[in-house]
C-alpha cells in the first residue's frame, strides 16, 4: 500500500512539474507562431522575402536609397526598438498582473499587427503622400521580421533599465535619429496622422 501512495505522489509532482514547464513555454510558443503567421499574412499582401536585388544584409545605413526597409536592419530599426519601449510602459501600468513573458508576447503581437497594416496599399501610399518616404513601397518580410525582433529587445531592454532611464533613453535615441536621419519615431507618427509640409521639406533637405 505505502508503493503505491508512493508512485501516486510521484506521478502527482511529475504531472505538477510538466504542468508548470508547459505553462512557462507557451509564451515561446506564441511568439514563434505570431513570427511565422506574420510572415505567412505579409506574403499573401505580396510581400518579398528578400530585397528585390536577390542580396540579403545584416545592415544598410542610407535610408534614402533603394536597400531602405529592404534588408534585416536600417536606421529606422531603433523607431521598432521605441515600440518595445511604449509597450513595456504600456502593459506595465495596463495589465501589471500578467507575467512578465506574456506582456512581452503581447508587445510583439501589437508589433506585428503593425507590420501588417504598414505594408498594407493604404498605409504604403500614405507614406509617400504625407512623409519624406517618397519611394517607398513597403518592407520586405525579413525588414519586418526584423522590425518585429527589435521591438523585442526593446521591450526587454526598458524592462531591464527602469522606467526613468528607459525614458532617458527613448529621448536620447529619438534626438540621435533626428539628427542623424532627419526622422524619428514621435516625428514618423506626427507626418503619417498630421503631415506639415515644413518639416517634409526640411526631411528631404529642400
Amino acid at each position: 500500500m505505502s508503493r503505491v501512495i508512493i508512485i501516486c505522489r510521484y506521478m502527482t509532482n511529475a504531472f505538477e512539474m510538466l504542468r508548470v514547464r508547459m505553462r512557462s513555454i507557451w509564451p515561446w510558443l506564441g511568439l514563434l507562431l505570431v513570427l511565422v503567421a506574420t510572415a505567412y499574412q505579409l506574403r499573401q499582401q505580396g510581400r518579398l522575402w528578400l530585397c528585390a536585388c536577390g542580396r540579403l544584409q545584416l545592415w544598410t545605413s542610407d535610408v534614402w536609397s533603394a536597400d531602405n526597409s529592404q534588408h534585416l536592419a536600417d536606421p529606422y530599426s531603433f523607431t521598432h526598438l521605441l515600440h518595445g519601449f511604449v509597450f513595456c510602459a504600456l502593459l506595465a501600468w495596463g495589465v501589471p498582473r500578467l507575467s512578465l513573458a506574456w506582456r512581452l508576447w503581447l508587445a510583439v503581437a501589437a508589433e506585428a499587427l503593425w507590420e501588417i497594416v504598414e505594408n498594407s496599399e493604404f498605409v504604403i501610399r500614405r507614406y509617400r503622400e504625407a512623409t519624406a518616404a517618397l519611394g517607398y513601397q513597403g518592407d520586405t518580410i525579413v525588414n519586418s521580421l526584423g522590425d518585429i525582433l527589435a521591438c523585442g529587445l526593446g521591450f526587454v531592454l526598458a524592462q531591464q533599465l527602469g522606467f526613468r532611464r528607459a525614458l532617458a533613453m527613448f529621448l536620447i535615441i529619438e534626438a540621435v535619429l533626428l539628427v542623424w536621419i532627419r526622422d524619428s519615431l514621435l516625428l514618423n507618427v506626427l507626418m503619417l496622422l498630421y503631415p506639415i509640409e515644413e518639416i517634409k521639406m526640411w526631411q528631404t533637405g529642400h
